[in-house]
């Protein structure tokens, strides 16, 4: 609907009632076209289609790749989508990332915790919904200084502009995009991930990611320790998140099943296996075990039956089984086909470093089964990109032959090699990374986890150091306030952005003339209006 056409339905509305002659057609347009979305579901369904179209897309094109970075706050995805906007003009391909790290890490109520699935799960979902809070917000701002924009055009007498406004209006793009949201191992039993996955939906969230780890053991992605599930296990819980999605009416809602297994190499529990071949016996085919010649061995152990002979898997003090060295690969290989049979849509493939082929190797082999298979890839903090991509470069040039005397591998993080033709072609193809991945490994969607919790310690340690020092109030002024300024930063007009001139404009629309308003002249948000 035009905005016309919403001046002329709601001038419909207030003329049929006969004394509500103070409401104006138009403001309640206004008001209207500032919350676009009235409900998560709403946010939910509108941003599934977004991202099933941007993957229909990929397919086409690996060209055509998505990207997000993590957030932990609704002000940080609220200025991450003003600035895509500033910058790129629209927000297409452009999503948020909902880290979980980063929500046990600086969301609990119990302090800092590490990524094992200990804050309040109810956290998460309230972040989904704070997120999109703050972006209905920028949506609320961004509309109403178009709003002043247009009634100073018509105040001039300048109709070609008063059109031209009207007509971006009509053609305005939200600042609200999909979420992926991290939903840990599901902290609990499927019927707890499917309660769970309701939160998460009913906020807003279209895209859901699980990962194949024990709920009460689960371990952040890069730590050790990690400790997988029976795909049965895992599938079940799939499975009810798709319920979720299907009772709540967001009938393409994404599932991303995310596998720990390349660096996992325990699990707590032995595969249900019915007959030889079945996926119970293929996950406890990957067990180490040892064979057992005498019974009067075992004590209170678990044994497999193959080939006439019986085994005892190896137990841990923990009481966990580990798994055989070396077969991480191919354990993902087989989580990731057996999830995109069975509900998944996209796939998560946790690794320890950022290596093209070495993804590109397992997702060659998911594709002979799955053709279309596509991957969410987590481009970490956790991995010290410099030197991977110093190392990678050093290791191929010694493939090739190439006289590598001048480099020292163990310490290639070295500043001194910034300028050297090894650093500059390894900080190349950290440069393409993201694209060399989407045409060659099979990568939909890029995105970075913890950005923020790393630019926020930076930031505030430049300016903490200046500000505390000689540098004094010239720290902040010169170090953010003018920087700001020069870069055209909607925060330096703070009031603006915590809408203070959306309370005005209702103020008007609610009072008339006897609105008391905070944007006169005396507003010293004024001195930046140039």
């Amino acid at each position: 609907m035009t905005y016309q056409q919403e001046i002329t339905k709601a001038g419909a509305t207030i003329g049929g009632q006969g004394h509500w002659d103070g409401i104006a057609a138009e403001s309640v347009a206004r008001m209207r076209l500032q919350n676009r979305f009235h409900t998560g579901l709403d946010i939910a369904r509108y941003t599934a289609g977004i991202m099933r179209r941007d993957m229909a897309a990929y397919d086409a094109d690996p060209a055509n790749y998505t990207q997000s970075l993590g957030c932990w706050h609704g002000f940080i995805g609220q200025q991450k989508m003003i600035s895509i906007k500033k910058h790129f003009g629209t927000t297409k391909g452009r999503y948020l990332y909902l880290s979980g790290w980063m929500v046990a890490a600086l969301r609990s109520e119990f302090g800092p915790l590490p990524d094992q699935s200990m804050h309040e799960k109810t956290s998460v979902p309230a972040l989904i919904e704070e997120l999109y809070t703050f972006l209905r917000q920028a949506d609320a701002r961004e509309l109403g200084m178009m709003f002043r924009d247009l009634d100073a055009a018509r105040e001039a007498g300048d109709e070609v502009k008063a059109q031209k406004i009207s007509h971006d209006i009509d053609n305005y793009e939200t600042h609200v995009v999909p979420i992926i949201a991290d939903i840990d191992a599901g902290f609990g039993n499927a019927e707890a991930t499917y309660l769970l996955a309701r939160k998460f939906i009913e906020a807003g969230a279209c895209c859901i990611q699980i990962e194949n780890q024990v709920s009460d053991e689960k371990q952040c992605g890069h730590q050790d320790g990690k400790v997988t599930v029976p795909h049965e296990d895992f599938l079940a819980k799939i499975r009810a998140v798709r319920y979720a999605f299907l009772e709540l009416g967001v009938d393409d809602g994404i599932i991303v099943a995310r596998t720990d297994s390349l660096g996992a190499g325990l699990t707590k529990q032995i595969a249900y296996s019915k007959e030889d071949g079945d996926l119970g016996d293929q996950y406890n085919s990957f067990l180490d075990v040892e064979e057992v010649t005498d019974l009067g061995s075992l004590r209170g152990d678990v044994v497999l039956a193959r080939g006439g002979k019986l085994f005892r898997p190896k137990r841990l003090p923990s009481n966990l089984f580990q798994f055989r060295t070396g077969t991480g690969e191919d354990r993902v290989v087989l989580d990731c086909i057996t999830s995109l049979q069975n509900g998944a849509d996209l796939l998560w493939i946790e690794t320890e470093k950022p290596h093209v082929e070495q993804i590109a190797g397992m997702v060659d082999r998911i594709r002979e089964v799955v053709p279309n298979a596509k991957l969410v890839y987590n481009n970490s903090p956790s991995f010290n990109w410099t030197l991977n991509f110093r190392q990678q470069v050093f290791d191929a040039w010694t493939a090739e032959g190439k006289d590598v005397s001048a480099y020292d591998r163990a310490k290639l993080m070295s500043a001194d090699y910034d300028a050297t033709d090894l650093g500059r072609e390894a900080d190349e193809k950290i440069r393409t990374f993201q694209k060399d991945a989407a045409a060659r490994a099979g990568i939909f969607h890029h995105l970075i986890t913890l950005p923020t919790y790393h630019t926020a310690a930076l930031s505030t340690d430049n300016l903490a150091r200046e500000y505390f020092g000689e540098a004094g109030m010239l720290g902040y002024v010169e170090g953010v306030q003018r920087k700001e300024i020069r870069q055209g930063i909607a925060c330096v007009k703070h009031q603006n952005m915590a809408g203070s001139d959306i309370g005005d404009d209702h103020k008007e629309y609610f009072a008339g003339e006897a609105a008391l308003k905070a944007g006169g002249a005396h507003n010293t948000m004024n001195q930046f209006a140039a």
